[in-house]
């Protein structure tokens, strides 16, 4: 039973942090997504809405991850 129990947990946690990954990765893939979309549109030559968008989607994935740890705690 114990044995059972502890398998359970390791699978939730595998479970919990497997989603929080592809929360990340739809993020960061939808703000470069974005910002790829916004400079062809504009037809800037250098890709500031690229760069601006990629690391504000990387600060937010990062915001989120930190937020569901400290609620898990």
């Amino acid at each position: 039973m114990k044995d059972q129990n502890s398998r359970k947990k390791s699978l939730n946690s595998y479970a919990k942090y497997s989603s929080i990954a592809f929360q990340m990765l739809f993020i960061i893939l939808a703000g470069v997504y974005a910002g790829i979309k916004l400079d062809a549109w504009l037809k800037i030559k250098f890709p500031i809405f690229t760069l601006v968008l990629s690391i504000g989607a990387v600060s937010l994935s990062i915001y989120y991850v930190i937020k569901d740890f400290l609620k898990n705690k």
